[in-house]
């Protein structure tokens, strides 16, 4: 699938060594397995893909349960940080300060709350108390217009129709999670990963709107933090010494997931999402997967 949208989407051609990244990513799963087995981490609580961006014109991509939907915690708000862009080139939205600040909070800080006012702007829709049965119809498919622009592109594997919540949802939110499917937000590592490749080829919107993206995006692995999750410090723990960062991380009490871009000093550029289910506390599978993958590119030969 992979394949196709590099062709058709991005127009970009496939080399022939397309299939070389498929080693390094059983190698780095296979690693991870190992490592946290005692631990209880199954197969099948692990997603990857790697798109290897290092030469343009001749990407490559490998996944491992790379097309299986997860839900994606605050993943998702890339996705609603791509439409955001896309409302307001086409007009649809007006391009306000507290719009603005909106999308900073939601990429930057993972805001909640700023996230539903961007969905809400998006959707035109609010929360509030429940609706009459047709009401609450209307409600529910214009809350889905994010998942139908995305579809529109081609993407599968993308429902971005939910809003994150902390306590929540009440009232008609969860109302029309009762009545209708699909219940929950979402994603495959593979579409995440498409949309990542777009943005940092400056693919998504245009070429400026896809630069103001990445620079909500942008993560100083070698910052000092005592907070566990600053979403610098999942990647960009594994980083060797003047590696650039780009992420977009998530988790709940049952997910933890992580999304990047990275440029190593060598020169190798890639985009990887790991999403893990079921062990939440362990951060150490994110960073051992991103180990493995930074290490092998950083050895491999153009």
């Amino acid at each position: 699938m992979f394949y196709r949208w590099v062709l058709l989407g991005l127009g970009l051609a496939v080399g022939a060594r397309a299939g070389e990244l498929q080693p390094l990513v059983d190698r780095a799963v296979q690693s991870t397995l190992e490592r946290f087995q005692a631990r209880g981490l199954k197969a099948d609580q692990l997603a990857v893909t790697l798109v290897d961006l290092s030469a343009a014109e001749r990407p490559q991509q490998a996944s491992y349960r790379g097309d299986v939907l997860i839900y994606p915690a605050s993943v998702i708000k890339l996705f609603y940080l791509a439409a955001a862009h896309r409302w307001l080139e086409d007009a649809k939205l007006a391009d306000t300060p507290e719009l603005r600040r909106a999308m900073r909070d939601m990429i930057v800080d993972s805001s909640n709350d700023a996230t539903h006012y961007v969905i809400d702007l998006l959707s035109e829709t609010t929360s509030g108390p429940e609706l009459p049965e047709a009401e609450l119809k209307t409600w529910f498919e214009k809350r889905a217009v994010v998942t139908r622009y995305f579809a529109g592109l081609g993407y599968v594997g993308v429902n971005a129709s939910k809003k994150p919540w902390g306590d929540g949802p009440y009232g008609r939110e969860s109302q029309a999670i009762r009545a209708y499917d699909p219940k929950r937000n979402m994603l495959t590592t593979e579409a995440t990963a498409r949309l990542w490749v777009e943005i940092v080829t400056g693919r998504c919107v245009t070429p400026t709107r896809s630069a103001e993206m990445r620079a909500l995006l942008a993560r100083d692995p070698a910052a000092k933090t005592e907070d566990l999750d600053d979403q610098a410090k999942f990647t960009g723990t594994e980083l060797p010494a003047g590696a650039k960062l780009w992420s977009k991380a998530g988790w709940t009490s049952q997910t933890r997931h992580e999304s990047a871009y990275v440029e190593l000093p060598g020169g190798r550029k890639y985009v990887l999402v790991v999403f893990t289910t079921g062990h939440a506390s362990e951060r150490a599978i994110l960073r051992n997967v991103a180990a493995v993958v930074a290490a092998g590119l950083a050895n491999v030969r153009e």
